[in-house]
């Protein structure tokens, strides 16, 4: 075998063990990245699978479930297949605010993880259409503008 033989077997064999190498680090840490979208039926189905791991709840406030203490900043609530809370429910705490949207009936996207009693939210996400509908004819429009021209700085020459 030729010098120049080994030099490019050489470099092949570097080129597969650098390949390799990169193929382990980016694979060997994915599963901690992975966040999983689940339903309650999801999570109740999986059991000991659901506990620890990064989770996306879908589902709907459940009637009558929601607790909140704006001082404490803590919102307890729990989410369902439907309004009614029929079928599968998760448990979800939260100690921060929730959107202005939220309310019992309102789908939501919570993430966290569950530790088989209890999901336990960092972070809070409500779904809503994002289709304007104008009040109907002699219909009033909710004091939106009010509220606009209270927002507005003093003096704003803006008119609504």
């Amino acid at each position: 075998m030729t010098s120049a033989r080994k030099k490019q077997l050489l470099a092949v064999g570097i080129l597969a063990a650098a390949g390799a190498g990169l193929s382990l680090m980016s694979m060997g840490g994915i599963e901690q990245n992975l966040v999983y979208y689940w339903s309650p039926k999801d999570i109740h189905d999986r059991g000991e699978q659901a506990k620890s791991a990064v989770i996306r709840l879908g589902g709907v406030v459940c009637k009558q479930s929601l607790e909140w203490n704006p001082q404490t900043l803590q919102l307890h609530f729990k989410v369902g297949m439907d309004l009614d809370g029929n079928g599968p429910t998760v448990a979800v705490f939260s100690s921060s605010a929730p959107p202005q949207m939220f309310r019992e009936g309102i789908g939501v996207v919570v993430e966290g993880r569950y530790d088989g009693a209890l999901f336990t939210a960092e972070r809070l996400m409500v779904k809503h259409s994002n289709e304007y509908h104008p009040p109907k004819e002699g219909e009033a429009p909710h004091d939106m503008m009010k509220s606009m021209q209270d927002d507005m700085p003093k003096g704003s020459s803006a008119k609504l």
